[in-house]
């Protein structure tokens, strides 16, 4: 934790210093390359070298960037959740820090980058909110990077504690006009937007915005959300648990990488009309059972530059459609396809239907999704439904993808399915030069301290060397492949 010795020695800078009898290596080097070392320690270590010498004193006063995390002034360790009065304390302390770095006499230089994370306290608002101001206003900042955290668990969209983070945001930013000149980076958490104008305050004012995640926001079920944001700067969106009806994307001209972790609409999330930018897209989800299985290719319609999609299922049934054909117009320039979180038990062949409309993919990431600590059970099934392998009808015969190069299969283990999957690769791609067959770690299922389901050797993944000359053998015998097979072991790492 950053207790009060902290606060005391950033005030005391200014106190004289007792200066050693021979100048030691370290503070004969520039200012530049002692800068540069400071900017790769914590912030309490840099606020710490200023009492070392009168060289040091101004030191961590000429950083170019900051990071202050409320995180950071927690105690070690801390509970989970975290008691409200070690948030409070917490952001005490965060608001001496912040004053003390945007002192004038000390601060002279312009910091071009403050990163900070704070908590959604409101009465810590009226505090911050005239320090960054103020700083903004005299010229002393250039870019904001802005977290509002809050660590309660995710309620509902209409529930009063995140319709009050809500106000309190809103009542923030009109408090402060002055942050929306340098918001780049914008976090927020648990906020509900069901009563404000989430379009005229993230985009109609945030007009510097370049990257905007939301975590656990909402603009109520069933309801659509437009953003239609010409003018624009953002370049990248990042949803996680978040509750739109349908998020329909209609301009943002800049947007270069979509990420959205798990929705919660019963149907396609979201659509795009004008993203000419857009390059990378991520989208996860475990269906529930609510939630319709919906046609990719109808999601992607507007899309025409991705050159990295990745399609995660997180263990649970797939939540798209079989398509072929009808995905090729959105797939015309993919170049890395990634399919993730395929329940260990379902076969792997259906995702050639999706290298048929990808000709141009290079690098094909499979995971499969193998945890000891997510078990089957009625806990589950009252939000999942069974899990059932995919039955796509297709036929692949004599296609080819001649540009694909590199197969890697994370969380590997030598099944009869995932070996079909890998030969049938050969078969399909025959430039193919490498194939990476990568183990993971999880600490939850090793935690659980449990052998897998079926300790037989196919549930292994193969560490001797024998053990895996006998995945290669299998894997190739009677196939043409002069490129390699890579095993890596990621829990000896």
């Amino acid at each position: 934790m950053l207790d009060s010795s902290f606060i005391m020695e950033l005030n005391n800078v200014d106190s004289p210093v007792q200066q050693p009898e021979e100048e030691d290596r370290l503070s004969a080097l520039t200012d530049d390359i002692l800068l540069s070392i400071i900017t790769r320690i914590d912030l309490i270590t840099a606020a710490r070298t200023s009492v070392l010498s009168t060289r040091w004193r101004l030191l961590p006063w000429l950083l170019p960037e900051l990071n202050i995390d409320v995180k950071d002034f927690l105690p070690v360790p801390h509970p989970d959740p975290i008691d409200a009065n070690d948030m409070h304390d917490a952001m005490v302390t965060l608001t001496k820090a912040v004053r003390s770095f945007f002192d004038k006499p000390r601060r002279e230089s312009t910091l071009t980058n403050l990163q900070l994370k704070i908590y959604s306290i409101n009465t810590f608002s009226s505090d911050i909110g005239p320090l960054v101001c103020g700083a903004i206003d005299s010229g002393l900042l250039k870019d904001l990077d802005l977290a509002i955290l809050d660590e309660t668990k995710p309620r509902d969209c209409d529930d009063p504690h995140m319709l009050r983070l809500a106000n309190d945001t809103d009542h923030f930013f009109n408090a402060y006009p002055s942050v929306f000149h340098c918001l780049t980076r914008l976090s927020l958490h648990n906020v509900c937007f069901y009563k404000l104008d989430m379009h005229h305050l993230l985009f109609d004012r945030c007009t510097q915005l370049k990257y905007l995640r939301l975590f656990h926001c909402d603009a109520g079920r069933g309801f659509l959300s437009k953003i239609d944001a010409p003018n624009s700067e953002l370049r990248v969106l990042d949803l996680d648990t978040c509750c739109f009806g349908r998020l329909e994307l209609v301009c943002l001209p800049k947007l270069e990488k979509l990420h959205w972790d798990t929705w919660e609409s019963e149907d396609a999330p979201l659509s795009f009309d004008s993203v000419p930018s857009l390059r990378e897209l991520h989208l996860a989800n475990g269906p529930e059972l609510h939630q319709n299985v919906i046609k990719l290719s109808e999601l992607l319609r507007g899309t025409m530059g991705i050159h990295t999609l990745t399609l995660d299922f997180m263990g649970e049934n797939l939540w798209m459609q079989p398509e072929m054909k009808e995905l090729s117009s959105a797939f015309s320039k993919l170049r890395m396809l990634s399919i993730l979180g395929i329940f260990i038990e379902f076969n792997l062949i259906w995702t050639t239907a999706l290298l048929e409309a990808a000709p141009s993919v290079e690098i094909l990431q499979i995971q499969v999704y193998d945890h000891l600590c997510d078990i089957d059970g009625q806990v589950r099934l009252r939000s999942f439904p069974e899990r059932r392998s995919p039955q796509w009808e297709m036929d692949c015969r004599g296609s080819k993808n001649l540009l694909l190069r590199e197969l890697q299969i994370i969380w590997f283990k030598p099944l009869k399915q995932q070996l079909a999957f890998t030969r049938a690769m050969l078969e399909r791609a025959p430039n193919l030069q490498k194939i990476i067959l990568r183990d993971e770690s999880c600490e939850a299922c090793d935690d659980l301290g449990q052998p897998p389901p079926c300790s037989c050797a196919e549930r292994l993944f193969p560490e001797s060397k024998d053990e895996q000359e006998r995945v290669v053998r299998r894997i190739t015998d009677g196939a043409i492949f002069s490129g390699q097979v890579i095993f890596e072991d990621r829990k000896k790492l």
